[in-house]
């Protein structure tokens, strides 16, 4: 019976979401008309488009996902937000967070019907993973958004662990956050990964948090600075991490996993894979 109900309800909130994208679609379009004239960033036709999965999450039986930790006062001041990255699900509890960042994701994910049409509309940033042309000309759409006052969202991993380990971050985000001046935000996440695994339909019971943890300024650092940087943002996310694990009762990941990291040189990217 346990198998029957979680199929069941697999299936239902997959159906909820897909009826919700179909659903959105005017919504977003109608929104970005009335806006366009005085909201370069697209914050609100983004800020629109992310409530689609905070209300797929609330019809979903199986899950509670819910945010914590650092207030941010002023959702116009843009940050570089970086976060580790368990499960595709990621994106639906970062959604939560209540205010608008734009994803930096696959291109793939553009070509979709609908919801490919609705992140164009939101203005999110396509990449081309393994090409580096589309990786600096992702870094420039970055900065046009930070520019228009909004924040960006970047997984420094550039894909989820397979082995539930934190792996070692790229360098773009940071690279990034110390070219325009913009803070670093980490973000620690657990308990989306039993949420649902990699290459399965079936969702599990999951209980998730978004724990928002305090900026970290970058003004007068420059490139030297970025290896430090990415190092220091991994720590404070590994020991968050750890930290929500206890909290919600999780494994904890491995110590020595945690401990290893490598140097980064790529762009890391929301890879939804």
């Amino acid at each position: 019976m346990g198998r029957i109900w979680q199929a069941a309800a697999s299936l239902w909130a997959w159906l909820v979401l897909v009826l919700v994208i179909v659903v959105w679609l005017p919504l977003m379009a109608l929104t970005w008309l009335v806006t366009a004239p005085f909201d370069p960033g697209r914050y609100a036709v983004g800020y629109l488009f992310r409530q689609l999965a905070v209300v797929m999450v609330a019809l979903n039986p199986l899950w509670r996902f819910r945010h914590a930790g650092h207030a941010i006062t002023d959702p116009r001041r843009p940050y570089v937000v970086v976060s580790n990255h368990e499960s595709f699900v990621d994106i639906l509890l970062l959604s939560h967070l209540p205010w608008e960042m734009k994803w930096l994701s696959k291109v793939e994910l553009f070509r979709l019907p609908l919801l490919g049409w609705e992140m164009r509309l939101a203005n999110d940033i396509p990449v081309n993973r393994g090409n580096r042309r589309s990786a600096i000309e992702a870094l420039q759409q970055c900065r046009d958004r930070l520019e228009k006052k909004v924040s960006v969202m970047i997984f420094p991993e550039g894909t989820r662990s397979a082995s539930g380990a934190l792996l070692p971050f790229k360098d773009g985000a940071f690279r990034l956050a110390v070219d325009t001046g913009c803070p670093i935000l980490p973000v620690a996440l657990a308990g989306t990964r039993s949420a649902l695994q990699k290459h399965s339909w079936r969702m599990g019971r999951s209980v998730a948090i978004a724990r928002v943890l305090a900026p970290i300024e970058t003004t007068g650092l420059g490139v030297k600075d970025v290896p430090a940087l990415r190092e220091r943002v991994r720590d404070v996310i590994a020991e968050a991490r750890i930290a929500l694990h206890r909290e919600l009762g999780l494994p904890l990941p491995e110590a020595a996993a945690e401990a290893v990291s490598a140097p980064g040189d790529a762009l890391g990217e929301e890879s939804a894979t």
